[in-house]
């Protein structure tokens, strides 16, 4: 009974947590290179360290002009199991972007972007493999606006993830809701569906796949963001995976490529 009225607790503060961040971010982290999260974490006390980069590539002809955007960013991302079912995780990412019309450079910026700030928790576990978790969400601001590297303000969203195992595969789901709060004109109310599945070839090496729909931040579009993953993770003993992948545009508005990969250490 001890340990009940401990776990009723543990789950009341977490709840309080998830309100309080829930309604204040336009990235959800998962098992790279997949962008659905699933409800695993740590364990208390364990950590994981990750160093993820995506390279996108996108042309486009406006009114017969071609314009080229292409650039980097590598994120730095560290998870902490504050409880079994529960798992705090910051992120900083690092980007560049550069575009240019007609092969003339119009824009060339680097720097630091939004850090990030999660809380997953997982709130239900089933025997027969279905589990389901809350993340609420929070950016701040240290990512130069007026240089395309931020919003200029704090950002948050909330996401609800669901895992299932049907051996020999896992399938996840996230469904979410970002108020993507800014000073670049961009909307402030955004959802997010994506699906994902895991597919373990061998005991060292899995096959993963992503689908995603979203909204559009930019007012001048109202064609959906959407979007398809697929891709290989390596790992190279109990504590350290590598990956790679590829991300695809399925709408005109979404970036055309990106070639995804990362490396992740468990401690």
């Amino acid at each position: 009974m001890m340990f009940k009225g401990l776990n009723l607790r543990i789950n009341v503060v977490l709840a309080i947590l998830f309100f309080s961040f829930g309604f204040l971010c336009d990235t959800a982290f998962a098992i790279h290179p997949l962008i659905t999260d699933d409800t695993g974490t740590q364990g208390k006390g364990k950590a994981q360290i990750e160093l993820n980069a995506e390279f996108p590539y996108d042309r486009e002809d406006e009114d017969g002009v071609k314009v080229k955007k292409t650039g980097a960013e590598i994120t730095a991302l560290v998870s902490y199991g504050l409880w079994d079912n529960a798992d705090l995780v910051l992120a900083l990412p690092y980007k560049r972007h550069k575009e240019t019309e007609d092969g003339i450079k119009r824009s060339d910026e680097k720097g630091p972007s939004d850090l990030s700030i999660e809380l997953k928790w997982r709130f239900y576990q089933t025997e027969d493999n279905w589990s389901f978790a809350f993340k609420p969400m929070l950016t701040l601001p240290t990512g130069d606006y007026e240089k395309g590297l931020g919003a200029g303000k704090v950002t948050g969203g909330l996401f609800l993830i669901s895992t299932t195992k049907k051996d020999p595969f896992f399938f996840h789901f996230n469904l979410g809701y970002v108020y993507n709060n800014n000073r670049i004109d961009e909307l402030k109310h955004l959802w997010h569906i994506s699906a994902a599945a895991e597919l373990e070839l061998k005991n060292d090496l899995k096959i993963v796949g992503n689908l995603g729909l979203q909204k559009n931040p930019e007012r001048s579009s109202d064609n959906t963001l959407a979007f398809a993953i697929g891709g290989l993770i390596y790992a190279i003993s109990e504590s350290i995976d590598i990956d790679f992948g590829i991300k695809t545009g399925l709408t005109k508005s979404a970036t055309d490529l990106a070639v995804l990969t990362g490396i992740t250490m468990r401690f």
